[in-house]
């Protein structure tokens, strides 16, 4: 395998064949040629010591041990105290970096207590870790290690001089308690009396300010009496006083209301008489004259209504004369054309023509022989059996009418048809 990797916790060192400076890598892979090259690891954990200083002098004398809690390691993102760690420890395992670390960091705690007193150890324990851990960072960074927290935790010593310091401050805090407490006791009945005095002073006042209260009532109230008896008096005389006063005055506007009250009727009259002028006026005058002008007006209205008309009506038969002239020239004019071509047929075809007009007249002729049978209701024939009976016989009725039409033509108008029935072509009809 020449591939080697390694986690964030710790450190690889890549030395040997082009590796001059070595190859250091924290948290990740490196490529490794066998035979050639070498691959070391450091360990990159937090270390915690326990840093105990055991009977150690103060600047007094006084022999104290102290125990301290730190935090380290060895730093990889700095490539210059990494070096320098692998420098001074590499190949060693993390109890012997641990116990180089220590052995430092305990000289060190012991310098500074060796430099204060056991007071300003006790009292200010945070002065005491603050210098432990700005000597010890600046003595273990040549090393390639960075200090992450120092903490005193514990501070005693044999002779019972702590002892003896919280005796001498617990006698001190209880002298002060006793003290207060019996300042405290003697305001409280200093207050107590006081605030008794003010209460008996406060009550007598109190029952004072009441009695004074309960004259001044009685002078006031009597004083009172004494004028509400004599307003009532006043009151009462003024009461009849102004009941009379008051009478008058109705009176007095009574008779104002009916001088009102007369004035107004007459006011009223006079408006009632004015309003009935302006209701005759309205309602008589004013119709009278609109009726007058209204009748003025259709009489008007008429009298040109009868003059257009007259005109018009006139107008219309002269109109209408002209018309029925024009027809009746314009009739006669037909009817002459008419006779004259009938005259030029006549004289052309002669018998043909006759011929065609009886046809043409033929049909009519024989509708308004047999339309009084078509009105009869009800016909009874009789027969005496020696002839037809029946339709035929009636049909036969009107041939034999037709037949003497030709005749009383002739006796008529001079005009004879009987040639007609002579002519065998006639009979194709």
């Amino acid at each position: 395998n020449m591939f080697y990797t390694c986690g964030p916790n710790e450190a690889m060192v890549v030395s040997g064949f082009c590796r001059s400076p070595p190859l250091m890598i924290a948290g990740g892979r490196v490529f490794v040629v066998p035979c050639v090259q070498q691959i070391q690891r450091i360990s990159l954990n937090t270390l915690t010591l326990n840093v105990k200083s055991d009977k150690v002098y103060t600047r007094h004398g006084v022999p104290i041990s102290v125990t301290g809690i730190a935090q380290m390691k060895i730093q990889g993102q700095n490539k210059q105290m990494l070096a320098a760690a692998c420098q001074m420890f590499m190949g060693k395992s993390e109890p012997e970096i641990a116990q180089i670390a220590l052995e430092t960091l305990e000289g060190h705690q012991r310098a500074i207590i060796a430099h204060l007193t056991v007071e300003e150890i006790y009292k200010d324990r945070k002065k005491f870790s603050e210098q432990v851990f700005k000597v010890a960072s600046s003595d273990l960074v040549n090393m390639g290690i960075s200090v992450v927290s120092y903490t005193l935790k514990d501070v005693h010593d044999d002779q019972d001089y702590l002892h003896s310091l919280g005796k001498a401050r617990t006698a001190q805090v209880q002298k002060d308690a006793r003290i207060g407490e019996a300042q405290n006791k003697r305001d409280a009945v200093i207050r107590e009396a006081h605030a008794m005095q003010v209460k008996v002073s406060a009550q007598y006042k109190n029952e004072i300010d009441m009695a004074k209260a309960q004259r001044d009532y009685e002078l006031k109230k009597a004083a009172y009496d004494t004028e509400v008896n004599t307003k009532k008096a006043e009151s009462e005389m003024a009461y009849q006083l102004q009941v009379a006063k008051t009478k008058q005055r109705i009176e007095e506007e009574k008779m104002q209301v009916q001088v009102v009250e007369r004035t107004q009727q007459i006011t009223l009259q006079e408006q009632e008489i004015t309003r009935r002028e302006k209701e005759l006026e309205a309602k008589v005058k004013k119709p009278a004259e609109a009726e007058r002008y209204r009748l003025e007006k259709l009489a008007e209205a008429h009298r040109l209504k009868l003059i257009m008309e007259a005109e018009a009506e006139a107008e219309s038969i002269r109109v209408k004369g002209e018309a029925e002239a024009f027809a009746v020239e314009a009739k006669g004019r037909a009817e002459a054309e008419q006779m004259a071509k009938k005259a030029e047929a006549f004289q052309e075809y002669k018998d043909g023509a006759m011929v065609d007009m009886l046809l043409e007249k033929l049909p009519l002729m024989v509708e308004e022989i047999s339309r009084p049978l078509c009105q009869a209701q009800k016909i009874t024939m009789v027969s005496s059996g020696g002839g037809e009976v029946g339709a035929s016989k009636l049909s036969g009725e009107v041939l034999d009418i037709m037949t003497r039409l030709p005749d009383t033509v002739e006796k008529l108008t001079g005009a004879s048809f009987n040639p007609l029935h002579t002519k065998p072509q006639v009979t194709n009809w």
